[in-house]
């Protein structure tokens, strides 16, 4: 690609990778997000990857090393902990009303190991009936709608948003068949 259509595509181009370039889009990365291992390994190889695009007779296998001796070196500065990262989202995702589900599926795609994600968990005071609860009060549905009339309406649909975000469908059917909620 030349430097006539990154222009034309509207896009800048890629500077040069260098060692320390990746080492400090690392760190700055890190300054604004915690992170896993997995993730800023990612981050660093799209950038990378922008770069070989840009430039097709660049080779790039040598900034793949650069960029395992990076997350391993900022690793051993503990700049990046896979296991600080899983217990700060966990606790974010519980507060928020997520499923076990949906949490498992987020952190395996950060690339977070299933056994401490697992482990982590079970540390937690998780209810899921309270998180579905939590879920449907923040989304205003099922007991939490307005009206019995659209209560009744979309009540499918309801059910349906809570089984999406991984709750199980007796759970679901358990908060929708509560008692409306009103406020006094």
């Amino acid at each position: 690609m030349s430097e006539d259509d990154v222009q034309r595509k509207g896009r800048k181009p890629a500077r040069k990778i260098t060692k320390q370039r990746l080492k400090n889009i690392a760190l700055y990365y890190l300054q604004r997000f915690e992170t896993s291992s997995e993730n800023l390994k990612s981050v660093l190889m799209r950038r990378v990857s922008d770069y070989a695009y840009q430039n097709p007779g660049w080779n790039q296998e040598e900034a793949v090393g650069w960029i395992d001796e990076i997350v391993s070196q900022f690793e051993g500065y503990g700049y990046v902990n896979d296991a600080r990262f899983a217990e700060m989202k966990i606790k974010d995702y519980l507060a928020a009303g997520k499923s076990v589900r949906y949490i498992k599926g987020k952190l395996q795609l950060k690339g977070i190991d299933e056994r401490m994600v697992d482990s982590l968990l079970e540390a937690q005071d998780y209810d899921e009936y309270e998180a579905a609860l939590r879920l449907a009060k923040k989304k205003r549905i099922g007991p939490f709608r307005a009206d019995e009339e659209s209560r009744r309406e979309y009540r499918q649909k309801d059910l349906a948003v809570l089984v999406r975000a991984g709750f199980g469908y007796d759970t679901a059917q358990k908060v929708m068949s509560l008692v409306p909620f009103r406020e006094s």
